[in-house]
């Protein structure tokens, strides 16, 4: 394999699901071109940071020894091509990534979803014809390439940054494209980021919740009869295009999360998170995780709320302005 740079691969932001779809719930995620990554080497005729490209190149060393000890035991799922691998770190493979790492924007999943097509030989060339089964089987072999960076992966993040194209997650084994409808005409909508101003911890996090959730019968209740119920309203109401419906399940959500979910709001956010609440004009919810990284939110009137997150000292990244004008349906 020569020594050329690799397919880009998008960061990934979950609109809906985190947390409630690894008990079942409905999830949303869509690609998010603004940060992105690709395998690469490093180049005299380039400004490639040498610095980073070693760190990154000796982290990905432990990665195929990872890698490695899957073929060595008979365990691993796809035809990884680790020998390709190692010749081409030996040459000072790296991974060249604007995303950031602890933000909720899938920075593992582009990485492996970047591996996968490098070096697996596999019958997924055509990745806007996949059967359902086809991506249940990718999904469970890029589950397994991620597992080494989280301990655990559900393999949704790789799968949204390989396909590149929104995913509706009916559950965890129910996984299909999906289009999202363009926003009204009169109304300036918008999905957008705010910066939390650290990074958080993905690990520990959802061990918590799933602690609480097997351990505790009052937040398993809530979990199963309030999040998850509204964390699907506002998977229908979004599709089906129902914008009244859509913001009160939204407002109702976002106030389940500041309420129940607190470990997981950045204390930084808290106060911004309320007065969203009680103004409706705009609502914040977790993207990913939460603990820190990106928050994510939503706005009918988004020049009004960049303004406003700038007087906090917020800057707004856009993810969708103007729905009608950027999503393919």
């Amino acid at each position: 394999m020569q020594n050329e740079a690799g397919e880009i691969f998008y960061s990934k932001i979950m609109l809906f699901g985190e947390y409630t779809i690894i008990k079942g719930s409905m999830g949303l995620t869509i690609p998010y071109a603004h940060f992105n990554g690709q395998l690469a080497f490093p180049n005299k005729d380039s400004y490639t940071d040498l610095a980073f490209a070693q760190r990154s190149n000796q982290h990905l060393y432990d990665f195929w020894y990872y890698l490695q000890s899957l073929v060595n035991n008979n365990s691993m799922l796809s035809n990884f091509n680790t020998d390709q691998l190692k010749e081409d770190l030996d040459n000072g493979l790296y991974f060249e990534s604007t995303i950031p790492e602890g933000y909720g924007l899938g920075s593992s999943g582009a990485l492996v979803a970047a591996f996968f097509q490098r070096y697996v030989s596999h019958n997924f060339a055509d990745r806007d014809n996949m059967t359902p089964s086809e991506i249940r089987s990718l999904k469970e072999q890029l589950s397994q390439l991620e597992s080494w960076f989280h301990g655990t992966s559900s393999g949704i993040d790789p799968l949204i940054c390989y396909f590149k194209h929104p995913l509706l997650l009916k559950d965890l084994d129910h996984i299909e494209p999906v289009g999202l409808p363009r926003y009204d005409k009169e109304r300036s909508d918008a999905i957008f980021l705010i910066n939390s101003g650290k990074p958080g911890k993905t690990a520990p996090l959802v061990q918590h919740f799933m602690t609480s959730y097997d351990k505790n019968d009052a937040f398993r209740d809530f979990t199963d009869h309030q999040l998850t119920p509204l964390n699907n309203a506002c998977i229908n109401n979004l599709i089906n295009n129902d914008k009244t419906e859509f913001y009160q399940s939204l407002k109702e959500l976002s106030s389940l999360q500041k309420k129940h979910l607190s470990l997981m709001v950045p204390p930084s956010i808290h106060t911004l998170w309320e007065e969203g609440i009680d103004s409706q004009e705009y609502f914040l919810k977790l993207c990913g995780s939460g603990g820190g990284g990106f928050i994510l939110g939503f706005t009918r009137d988004y020049e009004s709320t960049r303004k406003f997150m700038d007087k906090n000292g917020l800057e707004t990244i856009p993810v969708y302005q103007d729905l009608r004008k950027t999503i393919k349906t």
